[in-house]
C-alpha cells in the first residue's frame, strides 16, 4: 500500500480532464453535425445532421447537469441536496439502450457529500459494464444510512487499481481521469464520514459506503478520568482511621 496526498492543483487538473472527457464526446458531435448542415443542401442528410445534433445537445447537457451535481459545490457548506434531483440528473445520464437504472432511494434531503457520493459510485458503476446492464443504487432504512450503488452486467469489472483507491489502499498515484475518480470518490466518502468497500463476484460489482464508527475513548487502568479519577476517589487499602486522622 502508498500513503500519500495528491496536491490540490493535481487534484483539480485530474477532475477537469475527466469532466472534459465526458463532455468532448457530444460536443465533437455537435460540430460535425454543424459542418454538414453547412455544406450539404441533400434534404436526408441535413435532417440525420440535425437529429445527430439534437441528440448530442441533449447528451451534453445531461453530462454537464450530472457532473454539476457530482463534482461542483451544489450549494453553500454544510447545505442539504434533494435526492430527487440527484435521480433526475441520473437518469439523464444513464437513460440510453445499454445501460438502465434502479434507484432505490426515497425523496429526501440529504448532506450534499453524501449525494455526491452516491453520484460518483454511479460513474464508477457504470464504467464496471462498459457492455450495458443495469446500475442499482439503494440507500438503507436504518440509520445512521448505508449506501450501495451495484453494477450488473456481462463481465463486470472495475478496471486497474480502482478498487484499491476506492477503499484507500493504492499502490501507486492516481494518473488518469478514471483513476481520479475513485480517489474523489474516496476522498468525498472521507469527507461524509463514510468507508467504502468493494465486492466482485461473477458479473457483478457491488460498492458499499458504510458510516465510519468513531472508536470509544481510551480508559486507563484508573478509569475513564485517569489521574483526577485517582485523585477523587481514597484508596480502598487505606484504613478509616487513616482518613479520619488526615
Amino acid at each position: 500500500m502508498t500513503v500519500f496526498a495528491l496536491d490540490p492543483l493535481d487534484l483539480a487538473a485530474l477532475l477537469c480532464s475527466r469532466v472534459c472527457h465526458d463532455v468532448i464526446s457530444p460536443v465533437g458531435a455537435i460540430i460535425n453535425g454543424l459542418e454538414v448542415l453547412d455544406e450539404e443542401n441533400d434534404a436526408e442528410m441535413r435532417g440525420f445532421a440535425l437529429d445527430l445534433i439534437k441528440k448530442s445537445a441533449e447528451q451534453a447537457s445531461a453530462r454537464l447537469q450530472f457532473c454539476r451535481l457530482a463534482f461542483g459545490a451544489a450549494g453553500s457548506a454544510g447545505a442539504s441536496i434533494d435526492t430527487g434531483d440527484a435521480e433526475k440528473v441520473a437518469r439523464g445520464l444513464f437513460g440510453g439502450e445499454r445501460t438502465q437504472l434502479a434507484w432505490n432511494v426515497p425523496c429526501l434531503l440529504m448532506p450534499k457529500n453524501k449525494v455526491k457520493l452516491i453520484l460518483n459510485l454511479c460513474l464508477i458503476a457504470a464504467s464496471a459494464i462498459p457492455r450495458g446492464g443495469i446500475i442499482e443504487v439503494t440507500l438503507s432504512r436504518e440509520e445512521p444510512a448505508r449506501i450501495s450503488v451495484t453494477a450488473k452486467g456481462t463481465n463486470a469489472k472495475l478496471a486497474g487499481q480502482l478498487p484499491g483507491l476506492l477503499t484507500g489502499t493504492p499502490d501507486q498515484h492516481p494518473s488518469s481521469p478514471q483513476d481520479v475518480q475513485a480517489y474523489y470518490a474516496w476522498l468525498v466518502a472521507k469527507a461524509a464520514n463514510m468507508v467504502l468497500t468493494v465486492m466482485a463476484e461473477a458479473d457483478r460489482v457491488s460498492i458499499d459506503a458504510e458510516p465510519l464508527i468513531a472508536e470509544p475513548a481510551a480508559v486507563s487502568e484508573h478509569g475513564i478520568g485517569g489521574m483526577s479519577d485517582l485523585a477523587a476517589q481514597p484508596d480502598k487499602n487505606v484504613s478509616r482511621e487513616t482518613l479520619l486522622s488526615d
